[in-house]
């Protein structure tokens, strides 16, 4: 049987943004992530991290950088007793012509990409999963899988809320302030079976 997902973006939405993190020791959860993120997988959700890092495709750090940074966000979330499933990273950036990494890809988000290889290799429900992220990328990428879209109000959400829905962009299920409250929501939504 198929396990349901948390699909949650790295930055600004589990770690405090950084612009283009590249050194591990700068790692540093929002609070109350860590809590969030062991609520949902007691609940018998895979929490699966997507990530956008175009700083790859600009030269700015490595493939390398960003796996020691992922595994500091693995290790801090282990010592919480919430092991993450999954941490998936798209390195491209469409408008870089330069680089092994320039050019579109699918897994970029808004594309779903990242999510769909998860699914495959994780064997995860989407039909019953979540989305939760702080830009509109995030949350175009829930709108592609048709399944609800949580916005938070950390890293970037502040200015992404003020854009959701206009001019054609995408629309949020619910606008919270962190990671912890859209465990709360998503734990309430399981709740009463929607």
């Amino acid at each position: 049987m198929s396990q349901p997902a948390v699909f949650v973006d790295r930055d600004g939405t589990l770690i405090k943004e950084r612009g283009y993190l590249s050194d591990p020791t700068r790692v540093e959860l929002i609070s109350g992530a860590g809590d969030g993120v062991a609520r949902l997988i007691s609940a018998g959700f895979a929490v699966v991290v997507l990530s956008n890092q175009s700083g790859v495709a600009r030269g700015l750090f490595s493939l390398a950088d960003v796996e020691r940074v992922n595994h500091r966000v693995r290790q801090l979330f282990a010592s919480q007793g919430a092991s993450l499933a999954g941490v998936y990273t798209c390195p491209h950036l469409p408008e870089v012509h330069d680089s092994a990494f320039g050019g579109t890809c699918l897994c970029r988000k808004p594309y779903p990409g990242m999510a769909l290889e998860a699914a495959s290799v994780l064997e995860l429900d989407l039909e019953h999963s979540f989305v939760v992220g702080d830009k509109l990328s995030d949350i175009g990428m829930a709108n592609q899988l048709d399944v609800p879209g949580i916005l938070v109000r950390t890293g970037y959400g502040r200015d992404s809320e003020f854009n959701l829905g206009r001019h054609g962009a995408p629309r949020a299920d619910i606008v919270v302030p962190a990671i912890i409250n859209a465990a709360d929501w998503i734990l309430s939504r399981r709740h009463i079976g929607a």
